[in-house]
């Protein structure tokens, strides 16, 4: 909507943002008039209108079986469209169009912001089924004519209160109706067993509905006047109300169509099993968490362990048995450090940069103020199963420049460069992982797949086995040695 509105109109952005507000509520006028929407708005040079949104009716047939948006016609091809926005008035007048054999009655409501019309609301009802209408269709026809009304003056949407169609009750929801002194006058059926979940025993026509559901709430101290008021549909406002077997949404809409309060919609629905699933997600998380936390204490304690132990070999000991239980140490600290990071998520996903920074912080520890580590480039956010091995990995392959690359008492720089592949996160991606050092470079005849310590081995592993990746380990062209990290990436999951 926003590229059509501003290829061919001169709306300005709080236009635009009063447009966005009507869309966002118009699934309630489309269900209650039984009837497709379609927004029209005149062009910039006045000649024609363009189509920037449509919204069919989930109570009734669609008249419009193919999309509309982005459509122009000609000014004077539909004078129902002109009338409405040349008079600023809804236009209900002509015979029904016949379209593909289906019978059509449409109308026309101007869509006004404060004292100018920016456009029309075609209003298209598939009158091939029609028959003699029930209770609930008349009260639904008479408040989309209401709702009509006060769009035509500019009252209705609210200013600030932008609704998301996902989340909002809906018409077939839960559906009531009240004159101007909140007393149900209708209330559908799936409206009514709400109520009488929350412990209402009677019908609610014929009951003051904010008094009543303020005595259905629980009891947990003075009555909530706001809710008294909300159930009375006396401001536009949301609110949920938790009894003791059941949670109920609430949403209220006065009615303004002549500028006084005529009476109010309710819209509810019952969100017992949504919030509940909630709360076992939440609770879930919460586990997740405690869960990453403990496993992450518990390496900790490991790596104390073995610092001790390393600590009682003594300088005299066995130098290589030392240094074993040090690298053994790192080892567990960057597994660690992923799960602390995990600890503070609501998912199995992290900022990997973060974790790299610490990793490099800790191998760094080996030639304090002698080997300079940095990292450029983002590694982004990975999850779990990649930033637990790829933190190992990395532990490894830096502290193996920091301990063969240069010389005892030697100076360097290792540095650490990431690139994500350019795919959409939605279908992947590489991730592209550059150590390099300026160090000696690798001794004559050294092959990475045949050579090598421990560290290598585990690197190996790691990249070719659990990430699926690529390791290449190579003389730099400008000295030094430069190892070469090339992994794919999941696709982003969907939450």
């Amino acid at each position: 909507m926003n590229d059509l509105v501003r290829l061919h109109t001169d709306l300005d952005e709080g236009d635009l943002e009063w447009l966005h507000l009507l869309v966002s509520e118009w699934q309630l006028l489309a269900d209650l008039s039984f009837a497709d929407l379609v927004l029209w708005l005149p062009t910039r040079d006045g000649t024609r209108y363009v189509s920037v949104a449509q919204m069919r009716p989930n109570t009734g047939p669609t008249s419009h079986q193919n999309d509309m948006v982005g459509h122009l016609v000609p000014r004077g091809r539909r004078p129902l469209l002109d009338a409405a926005l040349d008079e600023g008035r809804i236009v209900r007048e002509g015979d029904p169009e016949w379209r593909e054999e289906v019978p059509v009655r449409v109308e026309s409501i101007p869509v006004r912001r404060e004292s100018r019309v920016l456009g029309v609301i075609a209003r298209n009802t598939n009158l091939l089924t029609v028959r003699t209408p029930s209770r609930l269709e008349l009260t639904y026809l008479q408040s989309a004519s209401d709702l009509a009304q006060m769009i035509a003056n500019g009252a209705f949407p609210f200013p600030g209160q932008q609704v998301g169609m996902d989340r909002a009750p809906r018409v077939g929801d839960g559906f009531i109706r009240l004159d101007a002194e909140g007393v149900v006058l209708y209330a559908s059926p799936n409206a009514l067993s709400a109520y009488h979940r929350l412990g209402l025993a009677t019908d609610l026509v014929g009951l003051r509905l904010g008094p009543t559901t303020a005595e259905l709430a629980p009891t947990r101290g003075p009555v909530d006047e706001s809710l008294v008021k909300l159930a009375s549909g006396w401001a536009p406002r949301e609110a949920e109300i938790e009894g003791d077997e059941c949670v109920i949404q609430l949403r209220a809409i006065p009615l303004k169509p002549r500028g006084e309060r005529i009476g109010s919609l309710i819209l509810l629905r019952d969100v017992t099993e949504l919030r509940r699933r909630e709360r076992e997600l939440m609770t879930k998380d919460a586990t997740i968490r405690e869960i990453h936390h403990r496993v992450k204490n518990n390496l900790q304690t490991v790596a104390a362990l073995l610092r001790l132990q390393a600590r009682r070999i003594g300088a005299g000991g066995d130098n290589s048995a030392r240094a074993a239980l040090d690298e053994a140490v790192r080892r567990v600290g960057s597994i660690a450090i992923v799960h602390e990071t995990l600890s503070h998520n609501l998912d199995e996903r992290v900022e990997f940069d973060e974790i790299a920074d610490r990793v490099l912080a800790m191998v760094a520890e080996l030639s304090p103020g002698l080997v300079t580590t940095r990292r450029t480039g983002r590694f982004g956010v990975l999850d779990a199963e990649t930033a637990t091995p790829l933190s190992m990995v990395l532990t490894e392959v830096v502290q193996n420049a920091m301990e063969h690359a240069f010389e005892p008492g030697g100076r360097g720089t290792v540095e650490v460069a990431a690139t994500r592949g350019e795919q959409p996160a939605r279908r992947g991606g590489r991730l592209l992982v550059t150590v390099q050092d300026d160090g000696r470079g690798l001794p004559e005849g050294f092959d990475p797949r045949s050579s090598g310590n421990l560290g290598l081995q585990i690197v190996r592993t790691l990249v070719e086995g659990e990430l699926e990746g690529r390791f290449d380990m190579e003389r730099a062209p400008e000295g030094g040695t430069r190892v070469v990290l090339d992994l794919p990436l999941a696709p982003e999951r969907r939450r």
